[in-house]
Parts: structure tokens; C-alpha cells; sequence
């Protein structure tokens, strides 16, 4: 079936950027109103553009569809996948409508925000789109005058580096504050378009990799500081298990968690096993919600050795 005309219709994409661990996963959960990335206390959580789909009318009863990228936190990179978690940032900036910078109300704007913001002007440059939005995330953990000071900062900011910022939303997306708010400015800006989705999908992340992103999620609580930004999750194997009772049907799911060094898989397994049985206890809950059965969930840790700097190791862990 053919997509309808695009009077009448608004859409297009829009990308939220910023610095490592300034909730911007946590937003794009809030704004798609389910949970479509994964969060942590870990910066660099996220690993890839994650798209999630907002469907809303404007005020005059236009109906809207907006499709959000949840990008990479953007920082001075020290291996080859710090080096293209920035490019995929990069390019998302050139390929979308709105682009929504977010920077955190808990935190003074500084000279990561600052280079950030300079990448998203020159992206930018003299062009209609993307517009610029800025989202001043977690004013539930801003304190006092925190939030209107850090307004007047991106303010400030937004002037020192010539970037034309079309709104300031101050949000939080632990809380639901400024949600509505923000996804009004955000459908706003959309240019006319046809629908680009289906009216059932909210995402567009393909099952081994939301499986593979879930089990990673379960494994960066509580480990050790280093240890996040060298773990790597891939999905093997999803298959139903055969000569199953229909009424209760059991998928079999292979994972295999990679660490760069041998004391690395040490700390993942835990001692006799305990760490590992808790993250897959964790995970399975997720996965199960996803594939819609009970779910047996092999995990198996392994070794790739210095995997962020090796370009043949990050292809095949698909980066």
C-alpha cells in the first residue's frame, strides 16, 4: 500500500546528542512512552543509534510522527570505537529535521558541552534544518537555583558559538517533567511528510540486538568502573524449542559477552558463577517481555582481547 499524501501530515526524524550519561536514553524512553533503550549509571551506555517512534497531533489537530535517535554520548575518544561512536553521532546530526542537544541540570555547562555544541553549529551552519532544541535534562536532581542557572548557561553558550536554538525545554525524564512539553517543540518542528512507520511499531531495533542490549544493560550494574566500556554483547542464537507443549512454548537463547581481558571475565562470572547467574536472572525477565515466551538463557563469557582498538574484532561485534 502506497504511503498517504503528505498535506495533512507531519513527520521526519530528530536526534538527541550530548555529553556521556546526561539521560538521554532515559528521555527517549520517556518521549516514546516505553522502554526502547537501555539505561545505566555507566556513561557510554549507548552504542547505537536507537530509534524510537513519537506519534502526536499539533495544536491544530495535525497529526505527527516523529521518529527519535537515541545517539552515543559524545567524548574525546581513546580507542578506534571511541573514534566511531563519535562519526555515528556525526553523521546522525546531517540526517535529521530537529536535533534536540541536552545538557544536564546537575552539572555546570563545560568544555565537553561546549565542543558539542560547536560540532551541532557547524553541522548545522547556515541551513533551514535540523533545528536546534535544547533539552536541559535530570532537573530532578538539580538542586535550588540549578535549572534556571542552567538555562541562562546554554543560553549564554548558544550565543558564544552562533548556534540558533529554536527552544529551551528544561525535562526530566525519570520524572515525566517537561516530557509533554518537549515532545510538542520537537513535533513542532517536523516539516510536512508521510507516515514512516507502522502505526504498531515504536522502534526499529531488531530482536538480537534489543536481546543483546538487555543482557549488557543487566551486566554494567554494580560492576567496577573500567569494566563497562569493555564489555560487548552479542546474540548468537533465538530458537524455539522443539516438541514444545503449544500452550507453553520455550525459546532457547544463546549469548555470548565478550571482555578484553581474562581478570575482566573473572569479575563478569563472579565467584562459582553467582555474578553471571544474576545478570541472567535480570536479563531474562526483559528478554521473556520481548519474545513473548519463557526463555532459556545461556550465557557464555569470552575473551577478544583489546577488542575497542582492533578494526577486524569491531566488525564482527558490529560496530
Amino acid at each position: 500500500m502506497s504511503a498517504p499524501p503528505a498535506d495533512g501530515y507531519r513527520s521526519g526524524f530528530a536526534c538527541l546528542v550530548g555529553r556521556p550519561n546526561v539521560g538521554k536514553s532515559t528521555l527517549l524512553n520517556a518521549l516514546v512512552g516505553e522502554k526502547v533503550a537501555i539505561t545505566s549509571a555507566k556513561p557510554q551506555t549507548t552504542r547505537r543509534a536507537i530509534r524510537g517512534v513519537l506519534r502526536r497531533e499539533l495544536p491544530d489537530g495535525t497529526p505527527a510522527e516523529l521518529v527519535l535517535v537515541d545517539t552515543p554520548g559524545v567524548h574525546r575518544p581513546r580507542t578506534l570505537l571511541g573514534e566511531r561512536l563519535n562519526d555515528l553521532v556525526r553523521d546522525s546530526l546531517a540526517e535529521v529535521d530537529v536535533v534536540a542537544l541536552c545538557l544536564p541540570a546537575d552539572g555546570a555547562v563545560g568544555p565537553g558541552d561546549r565542543r558539542l555544541a560547536e560540532q551541532v553549529a557547524d553541522a548545522v551552519g547556515g541551513r533551514s534544518r535540523p533545528r536546534v532544541v535544547v533539552a536541559v535534562t535530570r532537573t530532578d536532581l538539580g538542586r535550588g537555583d540549578d535549572v534556571p542557572e542552567r538555562l541562562l548557561q546554554a543560553q549564554r553558550l548558544a550565543a558564544e558559538v552562533g548556534l540558533d536554538v529554536a527552544d529551551f525545554v528544561p525535562t526530566s525524564g525519570t520524572r515525566g517533567d517537561g516530557v509533554s512539553a518537549l515532545a510538542d517543540v520537537l513535533v513542532g518542528h517536523l516539516p510536512e511528510g508521510p507516515p514512516l512507520f507502522p502505526e504498531d511499531q515504536v522502534h526499529d531495533v531488531p530482536v538480537d540486538v534489543l536481546v543483546a542490549e538487555l543482557v549488557r544493560e543487566a551486566a554494567l550494574d554494580g560492576v567496577r568502573d573500567e569494566l563497562p566500556h569493555s564489555l560487548a554483547v552479542v546474540t548468537e542464537e533465538i530458537v524455539p524449542r522443539e516438541d514444545r507443549d503449544p500452550d507453553r512454548p520455550l525459546t532457547d537463547v544463546l549469548v555470548h559477552v565478550f571482555v578484553e581481558r581474562d581478570s575482566q571475565k573473572a569479575i563478569v562470572i563472579g565467584r562459582g558463577g553467582s555474578r553471571l547467574k544474576e545478570v541472567g536472572t535480570r536479563a531474562r525477565r526483559g528478554i521473556e517481555g520481548v519474545l513473548g515466551t519463557r526463555v532459556h538463557l545461556d550465557l557464555r563469557v569470552k575473551v577478544a582481547k583489546d577488542w575497542q582498538r582492533d578494526p577486524k574484532q569491531l566488525r564482527r561485534l558490529g560496530f
